[in-house]
């Protein structure tokens, strides 16, 4: 298999369609069912809900307990030695002999004593990609100082600005600022323009890296660097990577039997901004941090998503990443899960990417971008398709039991994500609207409270997480606004069913239609000076 690219939309056949189809058929189905069945057979609603009910309720036992066991391993590892454990691997003797260095460092060190490994850690060069659009200085800068602080030797560090041609005049000054006064610091830099309107791409991330990636290998094969010596990382322009990210990376890839096969992941942490943005907004983002330390310890679900790691080598035998989609990065998996016949791993790594949260210049724009971010990673429903066509109508080497168990991961994530909140907030009253006189329908809404009042105690584990999560607070808040970060989770339901619920129905009722998102539209994330006026 050789052509790894989304089909362009004229030649998506009847099948394809189908399959483009599929998520929303069976989202709008599902919630229409409750009232199908409850004109039918009341009773047999009524049971189907409970089930459902105690099914998502064991279902955040769980993973309330994972989110405790990520958190504590998230701090754990931001507390570890990575720059001298990498060391011990290049020299394959253990030097550190505290109680708190993990006993796999050890059984790693003597894995590769014995066993040459692909990867030799002292030819380890990190290639930083930092993707932008029209942001400020101010927004781009501190990324690139991220970069330049991690415990890493910055002079084995490349750094790609990539930006577009449809931004302007000022992000072409920007980044050849940046460049210039930082580029001497690091092994290389380089600020790449990506031209607009290229025939063939969207308007969107992927063609902005990959553009930038094809002149990165030019610059790879000028210097006669390896390229599966180079491990790619791409960020957005307000990513900052936390200081022992490089080293645990390198780490990581060192000790790797088979690089070529393998994504790394760290956690994104959505806190740089979180004290300015509003209430909705900082729930929202809470809750995509906690979901993703979550998904580090389901290594069988875990994808790439926002920023992530690969090698050059698997990049350019992936052929960069895809130019046809608003979502390349959760894409990404798939296209190397093909290429290499279904070997692919994506592994954790338990230290966070800072970003930002929403946030525009008043509240009413904010609100509406936090819905256009979400219904764009919604969008990843669009990669059942393409999942169906190339793993069961192309002719390739992967297990179809893999194939297919992923498949229906796939499709049940996106379904669920899309009905989930609203049957849990609404179904137990459904039954009740056709058969008021019936004790069980009567008697439905009273069981479903409280199971629902049971399982919102888990709210505490989430109410911790932010917590422990936020950063210190500025000095232009006064004490009352850390009352306010623990009184918003009231909007809790609100912004499960507003935006995650409904972003993922709006985007699989368009892909329904094929009234496709054909654009990366830009999320706003302001920051806010010592002054409280917001910049973006």
């Amino acid at each position: 298999m050789t052509n790894f690219e989304i089909p362009f939309v004229e030649d998506r056949g009847k099948r394809y369609r189908f399959f483009e189809i599929l998520p929303g058929a069976m989202t709008w189905s599902i919630l229409a069912l409750p009232f199908l069945i409850s004109i039918l057979n009341p009773r047999l609603t009524v049971l189907f809900i409970i089930a459902y009910l105690l099914l998502w309720f064991v279902k955040a036992i769980g993973l309330d307990i994972r989110a405790l066991q990520g958190f504590h391993r998230l701090q754990q590892h931001q507390k570890l030695p990575w720059r001298q454990m990498l060391e011990d691997i290049e020299n394959k003797q253990v030097s550190i002999h505290v109680e708190d260095i993990p006993h796999w460092h050890a059984e790693n060190v003597a894995r590769i004593a014995a066993n040459r490994m692909p990867i030799q850690g002292k030819d380890i060069i990190h290639a930083v990609i930092i993707a932008a659009y029209n942001e400020s200085r101010e927004i781009i800068e501190p990324t690139v100082k991220a970069v330049l602080e991690s415990d890493f030797d910055s002079k084995r560090v490349i750094l790609v600005i990539a930006y577009e041609e449809r931004g302007g005049e000022d992000i072409d000054r920007v980044a050849g600022e940046l460049v210039k006064e930082y580029g001497h610091r690091f092994m290389h830099a380089m600020a790449v323009k990506h031209p607009k309107d290229i025939p063939g791409e969207v308007i969107g991330k992927g063609g902005n890296i990959t553009f930038a990636g094809r002149e990165l290998q030019k610059y790879l094969e000028v210097a006669k660097i390896k390229p599966l010596n180079v491990i790619v990382t791409t960020l957005d322009s307000d990513n900052r990577p936390h200081p022992k990210y490089l080293p645990a990376v390198a780490y990581m890839y060192s000790v790797t039997p088979e690089p070529v096969t393998v994504s790394l992941q760290p956690v994104p942490m959505y806190t740089n901004n979180i004290w300015d943005a509003p209430a909705p907004m900082r729930v929202i983002a809470t809750g995509n941090s906690f979901w993703m330390v979550v998904q580090g310890l389901r290594t069988h679900m875990l994808r790439n998503f926002s920023a992530h790691a690969q090698n050059m080598q698997t990049i350019i035998e992936t052929d960069f990443w895809s130019v046809r989609t608003i979502v390349e990065d959760g894409h990404q998996f798939w296209r190397t899960y093909f290429r290499y016949d279904g070997k692919h791993d994506v592994f954790p790594v338990f230290l966070p990417i800072y970003q930002d949260a929403v946030l525009s210049n008043t509240l009413a724009k904010t609100l509406k971008a936090q819905f256009v971010q979400l219904r764009r990673w919604a969008w990843g429903a669009s990669d059942i398709a393409y999942v169906a066509e190339m793993g069961y109508f192309r002719k390739n080497k992967v297990s179809k039991v893999d194939l297919t168990m992923k498949f229906l991961r796939l499709l049940e994530g996106h379904i669920s994500w899309a009905t989930a909140p609203l049957i849990l907030a609404f179904s137990a009253f459904i039954p009740l609207l056709f058969n008021n006189k019936d004790f069980a329908a009567n008697q439905l809404p009273i069981i479903a409270s409280r199971i629902q009042t049971i399982a919102l105690l888990g709210i505490f584990v989430t109410l911790f997480f932010s917590l422990k999560t936020l950063p210190p607070k500025p000095a232009r808040y006064k004490h009352r606004r850390t009352f306010f970060m623990l009184i918003q989770w009231v909007y809790l339901p609100v912004t499960t069913i507003t935006y995650s619920a409904f972003s993922a129905i709006y985007s699989q009722t368009r892909l329904m239609f094929g009234k496709y998102l054909g654009k990366f539209d830009v999320t706003d994330k302001a920051f806010v000076t010592e002054d409280k006026k917001k910049h973006l």
